[in-house]
């Protein structure tokens, strides 16, 4: 195994790692944590969603790192392939709603009190973009590297003239 392969490698696990951790720790704010405390403990709520807040923007920096390495490692694999870039391209601006979402309903600012008010209301809609999100990127990794044209990069092969096709 080459270094380049490792790394790729390592990137991948961190980013599927990383969504792992933050979608199921949404998971369990949304539907453990966050109605067995509602109303009971604000303290606790607030202690957690400070801790929370160390995962959700060091998950961030993860992402965005680990999913720019990714998409640029992928590029040359997908070049002409709209579909592909559209599929990923619709994954990124969606993760950035995601990324603005769980910052908001983690942080402290007066202005974005609203969310954190109702954020039963928004870890929901975080959960159903990551969903989203998940579906996005499957679909785009089933659809696998489409293969070389005829043109672009195919080994020369030497057949005998004899077993050679014939060109029509």
């Amino acid at each position: 195994m080459d270094g380049e392969f490792i790394l790729a490698l390592v990137s991948r696990w961190i980013h599927v790692g990383t969504v792992i951790v933050l979608v199921g720790g949404t998971c369990f704010m949304k539907f453990v944590a966050g109605p067995v405390l509602k109303g009971q403990a604000p303290e606790i709520m607030d202690a957690m969603r400070g801790r929370w807040k160390k995962f959700i923007h060091g998950g961030i920096a993860l992402l965005l790192i680990s999913g720019f390495y990714n998409y640029f490692k992928a590029m040359p694999n997908h070049k002409g392939d709209g579909l592909y870039h559209a599929l990923i391209g619709t994954k990124i601006i969606l993760a950035f709603v995601v990324f603005f979402f769980a910052s908001v309903l983690v942080g402290r600012s007066k202005g974005t009190q609203k969310f954190r008010d109702n954020s039963g209301k928004w870890m929901a809609v975080v959960l159903v973009l990551s969903a989203l999100i998940v579906a996005m990127s499957g679909a785009a990794k089933v659809r696998g590297i489409p293969a070389p044209k005829a043109t672009e990069n195919v080994p020369a092969v030497n057949v005998p003239a004899d077993i050679a096709p014939v060109a029509e």
